[in-house]
């Protein structure tokens, strides 16, 4: 079922809900996406984690979901955002616990154009993880562990429903013999540039990009060190190496691209608020959050991982809306 990540692709479209839900195919991906969710509870409870429930309204969500758009709702004559993402609430929730999960919606109004990728959905979950006071490599080694477990629980509890896919779990051999691989962000525009494809240094990477790395590799990898500005303000610029932020993004192989972003994060209360002012947002706009930041918040690092696009890669699907019961693509009307 994989495709070669660099090939056009013609992506199919949901069918209709009863098409959808009484398809065997469909039961065994959620089949195996339940069995992801079980295994990242049972790793992360282990590792003494505490699962809270993150909010999906409030007054202001994550800037930093790139060309997505924010949705707004009335809330008692408030303008308050769906949640793109619940950084700014995992930071504030280390104030009660120092090693916080959420399993937690978002909502994307992604660019009409990424209906096409195979990889975006306007609606999709997050397995969100933060632990105080930990730096980049620390949470690094959470984010292979927990996929690791993940993997390994799903191949040995699920191998009915992966056969049936016709996923082979000995695609898997790679990820579980040994750590996943690191690049640089400098690194892979290198690469990029070396397979013929335009990166610039100084930019986000873009989605073809990311599958044309990604098929070059067997297992994960890491891509670390992005360009101050490609991400939001809460990711920490590094003090060594000033224009360059402490943060990663984990690639999955095989050309499925992007499975998960993370970073250590920003605690300084006047950095904070002189990163949101070089993008342009008044910080006012950040009020709630940034009073906390003044009190004092704790240092941290953390990742989201794509539910659906993990759960995409570990089933061997063509396309990650289905991994969701009911899928919304961006730009497709449906219940």
């Amino acid at each position: 079922m994989t495709q070669t990540a660099y090939e056009p692709r013609t992506v199919p479209l949901p069918p209709d809900p009863r098409a959808h839900l009484t398809s065997p195919v469909t039961r065994s991906v959620l089949l195996v996406q339940n069995e992801i969710t079980a295994a990242a509870r049972e790793y992360l409870a282990g590792e003494g984690f505490v699962e809270l429930l993150p909010p999906i309204i409030g007054p202001v969500t994550d800037p930093g979901a790139r060309g997505a758009k924010q949705v707004d709702i009335d809330y008692y004559g408030h303008k308050y955002k769906l949640m793109t993402s619940a950084i700014l609430y995992k930071q504030a929730s280390l104030l009660a616990f120092d090693k916080i999960f959420y399993i937690a919606p978002n909502v994307r109004l992604e660019p009409l154009e990424t209906a096409s990728t195979a990889r975006h959905l306007a609606e999709f979950h997050q397995i969100d993880v933060e632990v105080a006071h930990a730096s980049r490599e620390e949470i690094l080694d959470v984010a292979q562990g927990l996929v690791s477990h993940i993997v390994r629980r799903v191949a040995a509890q699920r191998s009915a429903e992966l056969s049936f896919l016709g996923r082979d779990p000995r695609a898997f051999q790679p990820l579980l013999d040994g750590p996943f691989g690191r690049m640089t962000h400098h690194q892979a525009a290198a690469d990029l540039d070396a397979l013929g494809h335009e990166q610039s240094p100084d930019a986000e990477i873009d989605w073809v990009a990311e599958r044309l790395l990604s098929a070059q590799h067997e297992r994960p990898f890491f891509i670390t060190d992005y360009p101050k500005g490609s991400r939001g303000f809460y990711d920490k610029e590094n003090p060594d190496r000033p224009g360059t932020l402490r943060n990663f993004d984990l690639i999955a192989p095989e050309g499925y691209g992007e499975l998960c972003s993370g970073s250590e994060r920003e605690s300084d209360y006047r950095q904070i608020v002189a990163r949101i002012r070089e993008t342009g947002e008044n910080p006012q706009k950040y009020g709630w959050y940034l009073d906390l930041v003044r009190a004092g918040i704790k240092s941290s690092a953390g990742f989201g991982i794509g539910l659906e696009r993990l759960t995409r890669y570990v089933a061997g699907l063509e396309a990650v809306w289905q991994a969701n019961a009911y899928p919304k693509l961006p730009g497709v009307v449906s219940p």
